[in-house]
């Protein structure tokens, strides 16, 4: 028998299907998974935080929920959230119960609307900031755009000193680092508003001097590469317009995991070999056979 998704044969096991979990999403997003088997995913546009659990199923966990998009976690199981209403990174140190603002402002003026965020291992909080909470109604409350650009920033851990660190691209969107953290791949988004605008995934080398000149590492097509995630080994896993696109590290494109509807997000399991994954209305569970790089 002939594996289901073809190039991909090292990745996902033979027997692998592409399980819905839950429905009913305006535009599902961010999805994070707690150490108590649950899994938290955003639904932005109904200004709502859903659950789901293997045991308990799926409902509401927070609401309102000011539009959170993206979250992670970090080695410690603290949660973190990317909050389109208050412009802000939040951090949550009870599973997702109650949120705090960690991030709000850069060189006194503040942020955009943070859109996807990654934890280093050195406890580094780095998150995209692009405008979508403030020009798109049902994504945010709007207001004035400050940054001049739109970035990629690093929040310090002990500091909380909010550093620039990309500042070269027009829409930066889901952010992955490589297994050895010496690459950071940013999604640019930004033909959603511009058709002449971008459908790629750069890639920057990062060292302890800082980030250096970025580089396009692949193209996405259908769609749009939202969330992106790395696996152990240094594949990148993005979304699309037609399911779930799997790249080398070299950036070659090697399989494909096709959806009924638009994929918009992703995270690995830290508990269960298993790809959690957001369409525009639902969230799927995929059998992997590799672990993820980072959360």
């Amino acid at each position: 028998m002939s594996h289901p998704f073809p190039g991909l044969e090292a990745l996902i096991p033979a027997d692998a299907v592409l399980e819905k979990l839950a429905g009913g999403a305006t535009w599902g997003e961010g999805p994070v998974c707690l150490d108590s088997g649950a899994v938290l995913w955003s639904d932005i546009p109904g200004n709502v935080v859903l659950r789901w659990h293997p045991q308990e199923g799926a409902g509401a966990a927070l609401q309102p929920s000011h539009f959170h998009n993206g979250h992670t976690r970090d080695d410690g199981g603290r949660l973190y959230a990317c909050s389109h209403g208050e412009r802000a990174v939040l951090r949550s140190d009870d599973a997702g119960h109650s949120w705090q603002p960690v991030a709000t402002h850069h060189a006194g003026k503040r942020l955009n609307s943070p859109n996807d965020v990654v934890v280093a291992r050195d406890g580094g909080v780095w998150f995209s900031d692009p405008p979508y909470g403030l020009i798109q109604p049902r994504e945010g409350y709007g207001g004035e755009q400050e940054q001049a650009v739109c970035r990629v920033y690093r929040l310090d851990p002990d500091t909380g000193e909010v550093e620039a660190k990309v500042s070269d691209m027009l829409w930066p969107n889901g952010l992955a680092f490589s297994p050895d953290e010496a690459t950071l791949y940013v999604t640019d988004t930004s033909r959603t508003h511009d058709p002449a605008g971008h459908h790629h995934i750069r890639a920057y080398p990062v060292a302890a001097n800082g980030v250096g000149e970025g580089r396009v590492f692949a193209v996405v097509s259908p769609g749009m590469p939202d969330g992106i995630r790395t696996d152990e080994h240094g594949h990148l896993w993005s979304s699309s317009g037609s399911g779930l696109q799997v790249f080398a590290p070299d950036g070659r494109k090697l399989g494909e995991v096709p959806a009924p509807e638009t994929i918009t997000n992703l995270t690995f399991s830290h508990l269960e070999p298993y790809l959690y994954i957001t369409g525009s209305d639902s969230l799927y569970r995929l059998p992997v056979s590799v672990r993820g790089a980072r959360f």
